[in-house]
C-alpha cells in the first residue's frame, strides 16, 4: 500500500444475532473482493451481531459468542488476502462497545469503539453500550484510516480530532435507517464534514430489512472537494471496488459507480417491499394472508407483498357483509386478477347473525352502533386469523397512518394481524404509491407489469363500509387536510395553536383531532409492527403515554 488503493465497500444486509451467518456472507464477499485485486474490504456498523441488536448485547453468552466470532474472522484474515475492517461488539472488562476492527494476516491490526452514541428516536445505543474515547487514526502500512462510527460524523469534534491526529481519509460506517428525503440529508452531513477536515469520505451503509426499520444502503463516496465520485444503488446488496490514489493534495478516489437512487414515492414503495420481504423470510412464514375489500389500503398492501414476495405467497380473501357493495366485490376480484393471486370469497353474514342471536338480550334488541359495527371487524379478524393458524401464513394488516393516528380502526379487528406496511404512511401516501405502482413496476419487483388494481379503487370515496352508505369523511376531515393537521401535530408536534396557523383548518377541527390522536395511544401500543418510512413513527420514534391529561388545546 503506497500511493495506490483498492478499497471494496460492500453494501450488505445482516441478520440480528446470527453470529456464523454474517461472518460467512462477510468472508464470501472478502472472496470476491480478493478476486478483483482489493486491499481492503470494508463492512457495515455491527456488521457481525446485526443492527441494532437491542438488548442482546446486554446478555453475557451473547457478547462472550460474539467476542469467539471476531476472533474467528480475524484469524481468517492470515491467507494473505486483503484487509478486512467489520463493526462487531467489543467487550473489555465487562464493559460493551460498538466497535469496528481492522484485520490483516490473521490479527487485529487497530480497533475504533464508537464515541457518540445515538439516544434518540429509534437509537438507544447509550443503554447497551459504553462510550468509547475519542478515537485514535489506524495505521495500515504507510496510510492512516480515521474510523468514525455512524453518529460520530452527526457531530464535528470525532472528525475534527481525526484529522488533527493525522488522518488520512474518513472510513465511516453507518447502520442508518431508510426515512424519506434522507439521501440528501446524509450527503449534505458529509459534505459538511469533509469541508471541515479537507479530508475524503467514505459513507458505507447496511441494507435489508430489520422488524419495523429498513435500510437501504445508498453508500457514497465524497472526495476533498464535496463532490460525490462512487454512488452506491439503494435497497439492495452491491460490492464497489474504490480506487484511491495519493496526490499532492492527500488521498483522492477516482470517479466510479453512480447509481441513481429511487425518488419519491419509489421509494417508500421499495422501504415496503425490502422490509415485508426480510419480515416474512427472517420468521419463516411460507407466505401472507390479507383482507382484500376493495378499498385502496388492502389493494396496495397486497400490491406491495405480491412485489416483495411473489404470487404465489399472497392469499387474498374478501370478506363480504350485508352493506359489502357490489362495486367493493367487483374491484376485489379485479385487483386479485390483476395481481394474480389467490382469491377466496367468505361472507361474513352467517356469524353476524349468530352473533347478534348471542348477543340480543345483553343488547336488549339493539344490534346497531358503533358495537355492531366492529362485531364485523373482529369476525373478518377471526377468519383470516383461523386460516392463518390452519396454513401458517402471516396474517398482514392493512390500515394506514391517518386511521391509526385518530383511533379509526377496531381493536381486535382491522388492526389485528403480523406486521403492517402501511402502518407509517398517511392515506394521502397511499393515493401516491397506488398511482406510482399502476403507471410503474419496482425494481427487484416480482409483481405483474402494468396496473395492479382498477382506477376505480383510487378514485372513489374511502369507506369502511360497516353501516349503509357510509363514507371515512363522515367521521373525518377530508384526508388532504387531515393529513397536514396529523404532519404538524405528530412529525413536527406543534399545538393546536401553531397547527392551526400553519394548516388554516379551524380550531375546532383541529383540537378534535388532537383529541382522537392522544386517545388512541393504547390502540396503537396493542397494533402489529410496521415498517419506519418517516421521521416519527408511532412505536420506536413517537412514545406517548397512555394515560395522558395533557393537551394543547
Amino acid at each position: 500500500m503506497t500511493d495506490n488503493l483498492r478499497i471494496a465497500l460492500c453494501q450488505i444486509g445482516q441478520r440480528i444475532g446470527d453470529l456464523a451467518g454474517n461472518a460467512e456472507a462477510m468472508l464470501e464477499w472478502r472472496a470476491k473482493a480478493a478476486d478483483e485485486g482489493a486491499d481492503l474490504v470494508m463492512m457495515p456498523e455491527l456488521q457481525l451481531v446485526g443492527y441494532p441488536p437491542e438488548d442482546l448485547v446486554l446478555k453475557p453468552e451473547f457478547v462472550r459468542q460474539t467476542m469467539e466470532a471476531a476472533e474467528r474472522l480475524v484469524d481468517a484474515t492470515a491467507d494473505g488476502g486483503p484487509a478486512l475492517l467489520f463493526g462487531s461488539v467489543h467487550s473489555d472488562e465487562g464493559v460493551n462497545y460498538n466497535a469496528m476492527i481492522l484485520a490483516e494476516g490473521g490479527r487485529v491490526v487497530g480497533r475504533t469503539l464508537k464515541h457518540e452514541l445515538p439516544n434518540y428516536g429509534t437509537f438507544d445505543e447509550k443503554r447497551i453500550f459504553a462510550q468509547g474515547p475519542l478515537p485514535e487514526p489506524i495505521q495500515i502500512g504507510n496510510l492512516k484510516l480515521g474510523v468514525p462510527i455512524c453518529e460520530d460524523i452527526w457531530l464535528e469534534s470525532v472528525c475534527q480530532h481525526l484529522a488533527s491526529a493525522g488522518a488520512d481519509l474518513l472510513l465511516v460506517p453507518n447502520g442508518s435507517p431508510f426515512e424519506v428525503d434522507k439521501d440528501d440529508q446524509r450527503q449534505r452531513l458529509v459534505r459538511d464534514r469533509v469541508v471541515e477536515t479537507g479530508l475524503p469520505m467514505v459513507y458505507l451503509n447496511r441494507v435489508g430489512g430489520q422488524d419495523e426499520l429498513v435500510f437501504d444502503g445508498s453508500s457514497f463516496v465524497t472526495n476533498d472537494d464535496g463532490q460525490i465520485a462512487v454512488q452506491m444503488p439503494d435497497f439492495e446488496e452491491a460490492m464497489a471496488l474504490t480506487d484511491w490514489v495519493r496526490t499532492a493534495n492527500g488521498w483522492r478516489c477516482e470517479p466510479g459507480e453512480r447509481a441513481t437512487l429511487s425518488p419519491y414515492p419509489e421509494d417508500i414503495y421499495r422501504a415496503m417491499m425490502v422490509a415485508l420481504r426480510d419480515y416474512v423470510g427472517a420468521n419463516g412464514f411460507p407466505g401472507v394472508i390479507l383482507g382484500l375489500s376493495g378499498g385502496i389500503d388492502s389493494a396496495l398492501s397486497a400490491a406491495v407483498a405480491v412485489d416483495a414476495l411473489g404470487a404465489d405467497k399472497v392469499w387474498c380473501v374478501m370478506l363480504p357483509s350485508k352493506y359489502t357493495s357490489d362495486e367493493s366485490l367487483e374491484d376485489a376480484a379485479e385487483c386479485a386478477k390483476l395481481l394474480r393471486v389467490r382469491h377466496d370469497v367468505i361472507p361474513i353474514v352467517p356469524g353476524v347473525g349468530a352473533l347478534d342471536e348471542m348477543l340480543a338480550r345483553c343488547f336488549d334488541g339493539d344490534n346497531s352502533g358503533i358495537a355492531a359495527e366492529n362485531i364485523q371487524s373482529r369476525l373478518r379478524m377471526v377468519t383470516l386469523m383461523g386460516l392463518s393458524n390452519k396454513f401458517g401464513h402471516m396474517l398482514l394488516t392493512t390500515g394506514n397512518k391517518s386511521e391509526m393516528s385518530v383511533g379509526y380502526a377496531t381493536l381486535y379487528g382491522d388492526m389485528a394481524g403480523g406486521y403492517s406496511v402501511l402502518k407509517d404512511a398517511y392515506k394521502t401516501t397511499c393515493f401516491a404509491l397506488s398511482r406510482w405502482r399502476n403507471a410503474n413496476r419496482p425494481k427487484d419487483g416480482l409483481g405483474p407489469p402494468g396496473p395492479v388494481m382498477p382506477q376505480r379503487v383510487i378514485d372513489k370515496p374511502p369507506t369502511a363500509e360497516l353501516r349503509p352508505n357510509q363514507k371515512d369523511e363522515d367521521s373525518l376531515p377530508p384526508y388532504a387536510l387531515l393529513d397536514r393537521i396529523l404532519e404538524a401535530l405528530v412529525e413536527k408536534e406543534l399545538s393546536v395553536r401553531e397547527t392551526v396557523a400553519v394548516t388554516g383548518a379551524s380550531q375546532e377541527v383541529v383540537a378534535d383531532i388532537e383529541k382522537k390522536l392522544l386517545r388512541a395511544e393504547y390502540k396503537r401500543r396493542q397494533a402489529p409492527p410496521g415498517v419506519k418510512l418517516g421521521t416519527r413513527n408511532f412505536g420506536r420514534d413517537r412514545r406517548y403515554p397512555i394515560t395522558n391529561a395533557f393537551h394543547t388545546s
